[in-house]
């Protein structure tokens, strides 16, 4: 286990010493007093130092947590097809990827009220800024997997993560949370990345079918009816259109608060089927890249065909376009409120304001079209 000991997650002994350094760290109070405003802090502090095991954090702290945000930011968190899940068996959840935080710890969440063992998450090198987000991602479950960096140290690190994944599903018997690509989607159109799936690949010598039947993936699908960071997104998509995009420091963690706080409307959650043997012996019939792209559409396929559209991505399709096709789906009134969210959220943003409504207005009317595709095959 020591050739993973710096990407691994904290193990229990790690708990009461980063418990400790998070209860002292300056930004506790201010958490505290956003999640559970009732609270009195020092009683709640006490409470907190004592926590002693990942368990109990993810329990006493996380999902209280998550109860708070859910209840104070969206208007009702749904979830479908829990009985998917193989309770005796371990797997790796591959998911569409809409917002840094809440994408996993919302599936945390199913897995607790299911009585499932939450599982490990992967954490981007890029968000490990500060002790304080180290610290609470460790104890959370998290694992550090690389983001950017040259070729050579990338491959290298990329075969360290897959024999990391396999370890934690065919030795500790812990299930996996991996996003279906290199960070968020920002423009609505959820793909997976044969580049995750290759790195899956590269902790194991057995066969295709062999290598992928024993990690058991199983795709999850993440829908919000207001897209965390939306406007954010559409600022950056702007830009990159022009010129590199890079990032101000201190982005990411801008975009995880934002995530958290904004308001999200309700929140859906589907777990889909898992991938199956025979689906891996179809793809295995193709050369070696192509089996890859096969097993990117089926994933895909699950994602979107349990993928829950809202009344706002009826709207922004029917504006986009410029037409009425979806509006049973939604009302004069709804129409006239995502119109006004959208003109507030855009004027505060640089930019050709003609461009920016296009590529906002996407972001929402592109899931829809996927929806469309990938229900009539």
């Amino acid at each position: 286990m020591n050739e993973f000991d710096n990407i691994k997650p904290y193990s229990d002994k790690d708990v009461p010493a980063a418990i400790k350094r998070l209860a002292d760290n300056e930004l506790f109070p201010a958490i505290i007093h956003y999640l559970f405003p009732d609270r009195n802090f020092e009683e709640y502090r006490n409470e907190f130092i004592n926590i002693k095991t990942v368990k109990e954090f993810q329990v006493k702290f996380v999902y209280s947590a998550m109860k708070s945000i859910i209840k104070n930011t969206s208007t009702g968190f749904h979830y479908s097809g829990a009985n998917n899940i193989d309770k005796d068996d371990c797997h790796v959840y591959i998911s569409n990827h809409r917002d840094i935080a809440l994408d996993a710890a919302l599936f945390d969440c199913v897995l607790y009220e299911n009585n499932i063992d939450t599982c490990e998450i992967t954490f981007g090198n890029n968000l490990m800024q500060g002790d304080f987000i180290i610290d609470f991602g460790k104890i959370n479950k998290m694992f550090r997997i690389m983001r950017g960096g040259n070729a050579h140290d990338f491959y290298k690190q990329s075969i360290e993560v897959s024999q990391y994944i396999r370890y934690t599903i065919l030795e500790k018997k812990q299930s996996i949370w991996i996003a279906q690509r290199n960070g968020r989607t920002k423009d609505g159109d959820d793909k997976t990345e044969l580049g995750v799936l290759k790195m899956l690949s590269l902790g194991s010598k057995s066969n295709f079918v062999e290598n992928f039947n024993e990690i058991n993936i199983l795709p999850i699908s993440i829908s919000y009816e207001y897209e965390p960071c939306d406007f954010m997104k559409t600022q950056e998509l702007f830009i990159t259109k022009y010129q590199k995009y890079e990032k101000e420091p201190g982005e990411d963690m801008k975009s995880i608060l934002n995530g958290i706080s904004q308001k999200k409307g309700e929140i859906h959650l589907s777990i889909c089927p898992p991938i199956i043997i025979e689906e891996l012996e179809y793809c295995d019939r193709f050369d070696k890249n192509e089996k890859f792209i096969q097993l990117a559409k089926i994933i895909d396929d699950r994602i979107y065909r349990d993928y829950k559209l809202f009344k706002n991505n009826y709207i922004a399709h029917d504006l986009l376009n410029k037409s009425y096709r979806y509006e049973n789906h939604y009302s004069k009134e709804d129409k006239e409120s995502f119109i006004q969210y959208k003109n507030n959220g855009l004027s505060q943003l640089n930019g050709d304001y003609d461009e920016l409504e296009q590529i906002f207005l996407k972001i929402y009317a592109t899931p829809v079209d996927n929806c469309e595709r990938f229900k009539k095959h």
